[in-house]
């Protein structure tokens, strides 16, 4: 028994914050922020837009794709790094706007990584059948972490939800998946802030060591796509689409060079959707599916990674 995606979902603010916009406000240019990330133009939230409100929209567009009724559901995974409030989570947040309860509902936090980490744990549910309809979704709130007067970190990060349904099939589904994590590299990239009496202790900014993260990604990405390809007992040459975490183009670029996969294979969002966390995957593999790009039968490789720093890869037929 495989778990397999039945449908995809997405969702996308209204609001559009193009490079001109920044340079309006910061000493940046759009040549500039092209050339070193490939990035474009971003979506940004609206002041009274949670995550659980992006992520609505997501799951009930997966669910009418999936043609399934949201009372099917049977367990919920929400990854974020912005959660709507400290707790409840968002999951159970999400359930309640769904008019749902009952079923386990909880948030995981990889960051970029944690849609790889929410799928990978509900593909464990479903094969072992204690899920016959599990929800995974990533949604974020990123531009609430932003410093929007730090050109090396404004320039970057896009607000967003993307949602698939997973449910039990004797056809090929999810593969392999393999989770890595290692906290010695929690300082290149954070948001430090803690909550103490009442208060914020430390700043909420998103900080970044840009070089260094890069650096970490490029080899880290490469290695979990051999070692989940490895797993399954498949070639590079069997992946018919990467499906990366949207964070630079030059990552994504080194990647499928390494799976010696050309751009034309490789589902690319971050020119418009720029980095939006745990949303990047699935958002992108929802943009895949519905240009008809991504056809049923496909193997594709999803592969992220964030702070923790968290990374991992997921190899499926879809």
């Amino acid at each position: 028994m495989y778990s397999r995606i039945a449908g995809t979902g997405s969702y996308l603010p209204e609001k559009i914050v193009t490079n001109d916009d920044l340079a309006r406000t910061i000493d940046t240019s759009d040549e500039w922020i092209v050339a070193r990330t490939g990035i474009r133009q971003r979506h940004v939230a609206a002041e009274e837009q949670r995550t659980s409100d992006l992520a609505l929209v997501a799951v009930e567009r997966a669910l009418e794709a999936a043609g399934v009724a949201k009372e099917e559901i049977d367990l919920l995974i929400v990854a974020t790094t912005t959660p709507d409030n400290v707790f409840p989570s968002t999951a159970c947040v999400l359930q309640d706007k769904l008019g749902l309860h009952g079923f386990p509902a909880f948030d995981v936090q990889a960051v970029c990584a944690g849609f790889i980490y929410a799928l990978a744990t509900a593909d464990k549910f479903v094969k072992t059948g204690a899920a016959k309809c599990a929800v995974v979704v990533g949604a974020e709130v990123v531009s609430n972490l932003v410093n929007w007067q730090d050109r090396g970190t404004c320039i970057l990060f896009g607000d967003g939800a993307g949602a698939v349904v997973l449910q039990p099939s004797e056809e090929t589904g999810i593969l392999e998946t393999r989770l890595h994590a290692d906290g010695r590299y929690r300082h290149i990239l954070k948001s430090d802030a803690r909550i103490r009496q009442g208060g914020l202790d430390g700043t909420p900014w998103l900080y970044m060591e840009g070089n260094a993260v890069f650096k970490f990604a490029v080899r880290a990405l490469a290695d979990v796509a051999e070692e989940t390809l490895a797993a399954a007992g498949l070639d590079k040459s069997q992946v018919d689409w990467l499906v990366p975490h949207q964070a630079n183009l030059r990552i994504i670029e080194s990647t499928a060079k390494h799976l010696g996969l050309p751009m034309e294979q490789v589902v690319v969002t971050v020119d418009r959707h720029g980095n939006t966390s745990a949303a990047s995957i699935p958002l992108a593999l929802d943009e895949g599916v519905r240009s008809g790009r991504i056809q049923r039968g496909h193997k594709l490789m999803l592969e992220g990674i964030g702070g923790g720093f968290a990374w991992g890869g997921v190899l499926l037929a879809y």
